[in-house]
């Protein structure tokens, strides 16, 4: 455990280190064996901490950026997959097909939570005598329906965004 501790102490030394290279470090060792980092070292029980040296590398000079038109003339030029409209119609209805199976699904839970939610107001079970438990299930079904809710609604626009 204080081997951890020194551990994650040494670090966050060694990560302050970088920001403050020309301080000194001190290891300070209490009465009871507590280990301290500090940047003083005048008080009984501190040793000064020999830290290696700091290397900075420096980063290399940014390209300047290309113009819009040289990427897509790049792009087509290294052969970018392209799709022909009968493919790609045949994939955009696949997609709305998908969207509209999902949307049906989602209104049909949709129905059942409703049913289930009963204004707020569902009929206990026979586990929920303590009125706490009614309450979190109430929550937990008012949470679903409203996730539910949402997820149609995401549903609605994104096939309205379809083409």
């Amino acid at each position: 455990m204080k081997f951890a501790i020194f551990s994650a102490v040494l670090l966050a030394v060694l990560g302050s280190v970088s920001a403050y290279a020309q301080s000194e470090v001190y290891l300070c060792v209490d009465d009871r064996g507590n280990k301290e980092y500090k940047n003083t070292g005048g008080t009984k029980g501190c040793k000064r901490v020999e830290l290696p040296g700091i290397t900075t590398i420096e980063a290399p000079r940014a390209r300047p950026a290309a113009a819009p038109t040289a990427v897509a003339k790049t792009a087509a030029s290294e052969g970018f997959p392209k799709v022909d409209s009968t493919t790609q119609k045949a994939r955009d209805n696949d997609r709305r097909q998908i969207l509209a199976d999902e949307l049906k699904n989602e209104e049909q839970k949709l129905a059942a939570l409703k049913k289930d939610y009963n204004n707020g107001e569902p009929e206990r079970q026979g586990g929920e005598r303590n009125y706490a438990k009614y309450q979190e299930r109430v929550g937990s079904m008012k949470t679903d329906l409203e996730r539910t809710e949402k997820n149609v609604d995401a549903l609605k626009r994104e096939i309205a965004n379809l083409k």
